[in-house]
């Protein structure tokens, strides 16, 4: 069986994450357009996406596993993108201060015409934050590049009351069990 593997993504994050497993994987950034479609609803924006960025890269890599992962933070039903700008992340967290925060982070494991997909759901709990904690926790952190504004692997665990999730992988962007779960199903030995 052919075991290689390529990661559909060029996201430090994933690709740290991945190599906990232990197995030779290669990166590819995909080519993939991830403008919301007018009324799509975040989970079913996470799972075309993930699906998408996968797919893409598939079709360029016969025979080849690839990894699609994708998250979109979701506050009262809409989602929330990468902010790009400590405005935009000083922003996105006053307006999650004391909130409940919805984190769909959606797998697709593709080869040819076989797709296989998960999707994990984790709800963090914000603390109160003054405009004064988030500008420090900006600075220090600089998280322009994440969905929601934080990392939760770093200082921004500071930033929450509670995460209620299955998988503390999942919020860093990509749900190792999920993903192993998958990998197991596409014949791979995990460990």
């Amino acid at each position: 069986m052919n075991t290689t593997l390529l990661l559909a993504s060029t996201s430090v994050y994933r690709r740290e994450l991945l190599q906990r497993l232990r197995l030779p994987f290669g990166c590819e950034r995909p080519q993939v357009d991830e403008t919301p479609q007018v009324g799509e609803a975040p989970q079913a924006l996470a799972r075309r996406l993930a699906a998408s960025k996968a797919a893409e890269v598939a079709a360029r890599h016969p025979g080849v596993w690839v990894i699609g992962s994708d998250q979109v933070a979701e506050l009262n039903g809409q989602p929330l993108g990468k902010p790009g700008t400590v405005e935009a992340a000083c922003a996105q967290l006053a307006a999650m201060s004391g909130q409940e925060v919805r984190f769909h982070t959606a797998l697709s494991l593709q080869r040819d015409n076989i797709c296989l997909a998960a999707c994990d759901l984790t709800t963090v709990r914000f603390r109160q934050l003054d405009a004064e904690a988030i500008g420090r926790y900006v600075q220090a952190e600089q998280p322009l590049d994440c969905a929601g504004s934080f990392k939760c692997e770093g200082l921004g665990i500071a930033l929450f009351e509670a995460i209620d999730n299955q998988d503390p992988t999942a919020l860093i962007g990509l749900p190792l069990i999920a993903l192993c779960r998958l990998l197991r199903q596409a014949g791979f030995s995990v460990p």
